[in-house]
């Protein structure tokens, strides 16, 4: 009688999943995706509730089950072969004669993809269903004010980490919809932040500018950027530039008053540059100067003159 019953519940479940699919007995768990470590799964036999349970995949992709000498590999299979592989170790055990099984992901864990640098919100999260490069974007809230012009898309294939640059502009004008890779999980998704060029010295807005879209600079366009210099600054500026794989920089200097005369071509500046204008002492003492014989004339011509 429970052969009967196991084999109508065989017949019946098969019909019900070839009608809502088009007759084709697939598992109805969604997303289908493979098993994997650390998954968390529902095994399901039908009139045996000793051996229905939840379970956690082993870090070596394997279940076990009450009544079964030996394990039962579920990494890397999907619910559907894993129900056929659970239910031949239940007959190979002479445990039941036909068992009717259902395997459901409760949980995934093994598909996590991390989205990390200048984003608003870095996070990480399981690859479930079709899932691509824009949607763990949105996981994020968006690329922070920061970013830069790219993102590092890096998974592994045949075993080695593998990174590929994206330019953020051409994944979000989607003329290149190849860009916008699709996620298996363990990817890994970075975006740096924009290159800075860093500006001091007697100028009237001194700071850090970004570098976005990757497009250079030069002195004129940061000058602009800054309001321009402040009183009394030097007609030679310079360029600190870092020296790849060391800690000494090279000091460029840079006719600023020819490049501001139009006499000079103006100069480009590269990503981590510091432009320092210095402060002309010789001019701010003469014009201290000045002003104090200007004072001192103005103080005698109106007999306002105090001995100090």
């Amino acid at each position: 009688m429970k052969m009967l019953v196991a084999a109508l519940g065989v017949f019946v479940c098969l019909g019900a999943l070839g009608a809502d699919q088009g007759g084709d007995p697939a598992n109805a768990n969604q997303p289908v995706q493979k098993i994997g470590a650390d998954d968390l799964i529902s095994v399901s036999v039908y009139d045996s509730p000793e051996l229905t349970r939840t379970i956690r995949v082993s870090d070596d992709g394997q279940i076990r089950l009450p009544m079964l000498r030996r394990t039962i590999a579920a990494a890397g299979l999907m619910p559907r072969e894993l129900e056929s592989s659970v239910a031949e170790a239940l007959r190979a055990e002479q445990i039941l004669v036909d068992p009717v099984v259902t395997v459901t992901v409760v949980e995934y864990r093994s598909r996590p993809v991390s989205v990390a640098g200048a984003v608003k919100h870095p996070v990480t999260f399981q690859a479930t269903g079709n899932m691509n490069l824009l949607d763990a974007l949105t996981r994020a809230d968006g690329l922070a004010p920061e970013a830069g012009s790219e993102i590092l898309f890096t998974r592994v294939a045949a075993g080695k980490p593998v990174t590929e640059r994206i330019q953020v502009r051409e994944l979000l004008e989607g003329q290149h919809p190849e860009l916008n890779l699709r996620l298996v999980g363990g990817e890994e998704i970075r975006v740096p932040e924009a290159a800075r060029i860093y500006v001091a010295g007697n100028i009237k807005n001194p700071g850090a500018f970004s570098l976005k879209d990757g497009k250079e600079t030069s002195v004129l366009k940061v000058l602009a950027l800054t309001g321009g210099l402040a009183p009394f600054s030097s007609k030679q500026a310079y360029i600190y530039r870092p020296k790849p794989g060391t800690q000494e920089k090279d000091e460029i200097p840079v006719a600023l008053s020819r490049i501001i005369a139009r006499k000079s071509p103006d100069v480009v500046l590269e990503a981590d540059d510091i432009f320092y204008v210095p402060d002309d002492k010789g001019r701010r003492l003469s014009a201290t100067a000045l002003e104090k014989i200007v004072g001192f004339g103005a103080a005698t011509t109106s007999g306002l003159l105090i001995w100090r």
